[in-house]
């Protein structure tokens, strides 16, 4: 049976461990942490914790203060919330000055589910990875989530750090994981198509590669969970050795992961490309599973992407 756990679950666990380690962190939230899982921290060290309340601009300008003073700040709420009302805040106040705060955004994607539209964050990686100097982040699975807060908060600088909501496929092991800022990794190598995958769209194509090997495609599948900085080398690499490329990620067509790929292609080694994405439109209330198949964010998504770029090569 596949293990599962939930990247927010394990993103509460790592600020747990890292407030014993350091007395300088600090978190913030905005009236959600039950939900962030940042209550682990509030029960932990409810000295060094703040619930600033439903005001994200207010709590990201705070968070700008206590980083000023020396600080490691983990500032969080659901991603359409810390990502879309603060985005001012977050340019000017923490990217603009490359402050020390680690904005951990959870509920991002359609997977939020049965909350809608307002609550489902498909523009967030677009928003805030064109911010210059400001880290973008992805995990595949809660070990990597786990190991992203920790560099993070070891790492000076912005940091924004995008987690589902449910319990997903573990993609990694504890004991033979490391995350690297600026690098993706290699799952699984194939010849004939490289998918390059974010979040929780990795497990899913690790499946469809399974899949593909009945039809006698060998696919590649790449992690890309470092959205900023990219990992160029890699790409052009799988792409390189495949010849085209099919990207996967729970968020907008536009200006998301698949985009990013894309800019790297192009400027690189272009190859065709095809995309696995919500297809600009607002997500809706309905059972996450339902929602990603509305939308082709499963296993059959990805083969018809993957078929149809094989034979435009």
């Amino acid at each position: 049976m596949t293990e599962m756990a939930a990247p927010r679950d394990y993103y509460g666990k790592a600020l747990v461990e890292l407030g014993k380690k350091n007395e300088n962190v600090v978190v913030l939230d905005a009236d959600l942490s039950s939900s962030t899982r940042t209550s682990m921290f509030a029960k932990a060290y409810p000295e060094r914790f703040f619930n600033i309340g439903i005001a994200e601009q207010n709590l990201i300008g705070i968070a700008a203060g206590l980083a000023n003073l020396g600080k490691v700040v983990f500032a969080s709420s659901f991603a359409m919330f810390i990502s879309g009302r603060a985005w001012d805040q977050v340019r000017n106040s923490v990217v603009y000055p490359k402050l020390n705060v680690k904005i951990a955004a959870t509920h991002a994607g359609i997977t939020v589910g049965e909350d809608g539209a307002t609550h489902q964050a498909l523009e967030d990686i677009a928003i805030m990875r064109v911010l210059p100097s400001l880290n973008v982040l992805v995990p595949a699975d809660a070990i990597e989530a786990f190991q992203m807060i920790k560099y993070a908060a070891a790492t000076p600088g912005p940091f924004y750090i995008r987690m589902s909501r449910g319990a997903t496929p573990l993609v990694f092991k504890d004991s033979d994981y490391i995350f690297e800022l600026g690098k993706s990794k290699i799952l699984v190598e194939g010849k004939d198509v490289a998918i390059i995958a974010s979040g929780i769209m990795v497990d899913v194509a690790l499946k469809a590669a399974a899949e593909l090997k009945k039809e006698n495609i060998a696919a590649t599948v790449v992690n890309l969970s470092s959205i900023k900085p990219i990992d160029v080398e890699t790409i052009v690499k799988v792409a390189k050795a495949t010849g085209c490329v099919v990207s996967a990620e729970e968020h907008s067509v536009y200006a998301g992961v698949g985009s990013a790929v894309a800019e790297v292609l192009a400027l690189n080694y272009p190859v065709p490309m095809e995309m696995v994405a919500v297809q600009g439109v607002f997500g809706e209330s309905g059972k996450p599973e339902e929602l990603l198949d509305k939308h082709n964010l499963n296993v059959n998504g990805i083969l018809e992407k993957v078929r149809k770029v094989v034979a435009r090569k």
